[in-house]
């Protein structure tokens, strides 16, 4: 495959960590703003074709794919009689995924359309969320409506601070949109299904909209090489029972959270 060289296509100043690899796999620790494979303007500036050029090898691609503003694991097939086997373990949800986010730390809003579980009542964490999510090609924004659910999230709170507390720790208010008055915590998520958007979906649905989130509740136009204010979602963990050898696999991403914008240097945060 020839590459498809976008003379306009800027640098994203953020490295691609190698968690694993074999002769079969390679997994890596992608950053934010990189996209999983090329779309609209970004080619060179994507994790597949960096792969490629760092492996020189035409042939990889990945078994499954992560949004662009979101960081964490991914798993790429560098062999081509394992494609299909890799690619199933995700098609067919024998994987199971665990992510990070930071959010406002406040009481749930009760959501317009799905349903809220309380998993351990009176306690309002974690929390079962479940509703039927539509995503429109050409429409930034997927949304929810009324009908039979197709995505459904586990939610826990893992613990919150203060708004002064996470000021003097780095965390980028000013740039995340969160008011002085809040606090910050950390959630655990665990999709159940994998519908585009649904994290960012289901929190924001509960007031809980991720930090640094561009497109919920609203869409806020920022440039395309502007790299200072990341989605605080990672994807932190990933299990599965390798197709081959049957090994149970564990591979865990190590992009933190809330550190804040760039500094100047290209890949480093302050």
């Amino acid at each position: 495959m020839g590459h498809r060289w976008v003379t306009e296509e800027p640098r994203i100043p953020f490295e691609l960590g190698i968690v694993y690899e074999d002769e079969r796999i390679i997994v890596v620790d992608k950053p934010h703003f990189l996209a999983t494979t090329p779309r609209g303007m970004w080619y060179r500036e994507t994790a597949l074709i960096r792969l490629r050029d760092m492996y020189d090898d035409p042939g990889i691609v990945p078994a499954h794919r992560l949004d662009r503003a979101t960081a964490g694991i991914v798993v790429f097939v560098r062999d081509p009689a394992s494609r299909g086997a890799y690619q199933m373990l995700f098609q067919n949800r024998l994987t199971t995924k665990t992510y990070e986010c930071l959010a406002p730390l406040r009481p749930v809003s009760r959501p317009e359309y799905g349903t809220i579980r309380r998993l351990t009542t009176p306690r309002p964490f974690p929390l079962e969320r479940r509703s039927r999510i539509v995503k429109q090609r050409g429409i930034l924004q997927a949304y929810e409506e009324l009908g039979t659910p197709n995505a459904q999230t586990m939610i826990e709170r893992a613990g919150g601070m203060s708004c002064r507390a996470a000021g003097e720790s780095g965390m980028p208010w000013h740039t995340a949109g969160v008011r002085n008055r809040m606090g910050v915590a950390r959630y655990v998520l665990h999709p159940k299904t994998g519908k585009t958007h649904q994290l960012r979906v289901h929190m924001n649905s509960l007031g809980l909209p991720i930090l640094g989130d561009d497109l919920y509740p609203r869409v806020i136009d920022r440039p395309y090489d502007d790299f200072s204010t990341p989605l605080e979602l990672v994807a932190r963990e990933l299990s599965f029972d390798d197709p081959i050898t049957g090994e149970h696999r564990r591979f865990t991403s190590r992009i933190p959270l809330g550190e804040g914008p760039l500094d100047g240097q290209a890949g480093e945060r302050r």
